[in-house]
């Protein structure tokens, strides 16, 4: 039988996140290459034959003044650094390696720090939308460290970077760029004015455009929805998010387990579909949970890269809502463990 290493969870070494086709997307990206020249922008955005097709688009769909538009993006450019960060998320790194990159000393204490600074608000969040005061504030330290690094790219030119220059996603970063012309055009804000992440998050919560205009609250209750500088607004923020889609306060998130026998292989899942085994079946299959739990508890059985082996966890709904945030079982397994070790430092 094969034990579950439990490296991690409570231990100050180990996590962290990048955009894996989400909606709210991570900051964190790997490092320049030592000596690496800084890319040069590409021209003008205004000059391309694609974006005043698009440019038409929003002018025809939404009423944008198309000379207005082109004025927009003949200041701004392509970023080729963008489509080199692209390409090499953290999520491709195995978990052992993933793990280090976030769970540290510094985002657990600022995690108490910020939990302590913001009671106040993560218990009206909690409250109010039914979340975790824990997976809040870890999400919130996975991101951008507490608001420390919300990004460095200017949100247009990332957006139109990804729309117009990288064909494996352009779909969905061009709609991105539609919904941040219209989140910027109802805010009454400069859309080069905001700067994010190399993906076009913003913000503490680093939601992407879409995302801000579904789920961002003005939860402090001053009449704007700023999650690029009010705290407040963000936990806020992040807890609707979490509880629109299907939060269970106080429920399981994941839990290590054991496996034996070949059967359980076939019930290994990649993460970021819905539970839909229950622990009778797991159990049937070789695979026992490290703590009691019901039997008709529906799971997902999680396989990840430890140090020394194979690591296998159990996740539960809360597991699952948690990769609506990030597409990756390496993101919501960080989620959890950060919060696990900031709940325990409180």
């Amino acid at each position: 039988m094969r034990t579950l290493l439990l490296s991690g969870l409570i231990l100050l070494t180990g996590v962290f996140s990048v955009l894996n086709q989400g909606h709210c997307a991570g900051n964190a990206a790997l490092p320049a290459s030592p000596g690496a020249p800084p890319a040069v922008p590409g021209p003008s955005l205004a000059n391309r034959a694609d974006v005043n097709a698009f440019i038409q688009e929003m002018a025809a769909k939404h009423g944008f003044d198309a000379g207005e538009l082109r004025a927009l993006f003949n200041r701004a450019q392509v970023q080729p650094e963008i489509l080199a960060l692209m390409s090499r998320p953290a999520e491709a790194k195995p978990w052992h390696a993933y793990r280090k990159i976030f769970l540290t000393p510094q985002r657990i204490q600022g995690g108490t720090a910020f939990w302590n600074s913001h009671q106040q608000a993560l218990a009206r969040a909690a409250e109010r939308y039914n979340a975790d005061p824990q997976t809040i504030v870890a999400i919130i330290g996975v991101e951008t460290l507490y608001g420390s690094n919300t990004g460095r790219f200017k949100v247009l030119e990332a957006l139109a970077t990804l729309a117009f220059d990288y064909p494996k996603r352009a779909v969905f970063f061009r709609k991105e760029l539609e919904n941040f012309l219209l989140l910027t055009r109802e805010e009454g804000i400069d859309p080069l004015s905001l700067n994010g992440s190399y993906a076009g998050a913003m913000g503490l919560a680093q939601f992407m455009p879409s995302s801000y205009r579904a789920y961002a609250v003005d939860f402090n209750g001053d009449g704007h929805r700023n999650l690029w500088r009010d705290p407040e607004d963000a936990i806020g923020s992040v807890a609707n998010y979490l509880s629109k889609h299907g939060w269970r306060r106080g429920s399981l998130i994941a839990m290590p387990a054991q496996v034996s026998g070949g059967q359980y292989r076939a019930l290994v899942s990649s993460g970021t579909t819905k539970p839909n085994h229950s622990i009778q079946q797991l159990s049937q299959s070789g695979v026992i949970p490290q703590f009691p739990v019901d039997a008709g508890t529906l799971a997902m059985l999680v396989e990840l890269e430890g140090n020394y082996g194979p690591e296998y966890w159990l996740g539960f709904n809360n597991f699952f809502v948690i990769t609506r945030y990030n597409r990756s079982a390496l993101y919501a397994m960080a989620v959890y463990q950060l919060g696990e070790a900031i709940r325990l430092q409180r």
